[in-house]
């Protein structure tokens, strides 16, 4: 089997926590600060749970068409990103918070659970670390 390239993200990065990342196409530019800072800049848990949420947004569209069912327009995915420690052990944990109103409850869990098998953010965590669905 082959794999087809999609796309490439690319970024260079300097000063960790407390520096900047910039893309080769320069679309992102961004101050980077450790989380709870007060330094201007955003975190790299930050960054993970804006791509996760779009991604995940987009692998609903893609259950719901499957379903025959279209995605209401104000469609939402909150994603909480935890850094956590355990003994001295950095780790991550996720709560994805889905909202689409206008679905009933079942529907909904279906189509996050549908979602939750084929994002690529999601499927990347498998089995890596906790992350809770939480339909809103």
């Amino acid at each position: 089997m082959s794999t087809k390239v999609l796309y490439t993200g690319k970024t260079h990065t300097t000063g960790g926590r407390e520096g900047a990342s910039q893309s080769s196409d320069e679309q992102l530019n961004i101050k980077l600060s450790a989380p709870g800072s007060s330094r201007p800049g955003t975190n790299p848990e930050q960054l993970f749970a804006a791509g996760w949420s779009a991604c995940f947004i987009g692998a609903l569209g893609i259950a719901a068409s499957k379903q025959g069912i279209k995605l209401p327009a104000d469609t939402a995915v909150d994603a909480e990103v935890d850094l956590c420690v355990t003994e001295g052990e950095y780790s991550l944990q996720a709560r994805l918070n889905i909202s689409l109103p206008g679905l009933d409850t079942e529907t909904t869990e279906a189509l996050a659970a549908q979602a939750h098998q084929t994002c690529p953010y999601s499927k990347a965590t498998r089995g890596n670390i906790y992350v809770e669905l939480n339909i809103l």
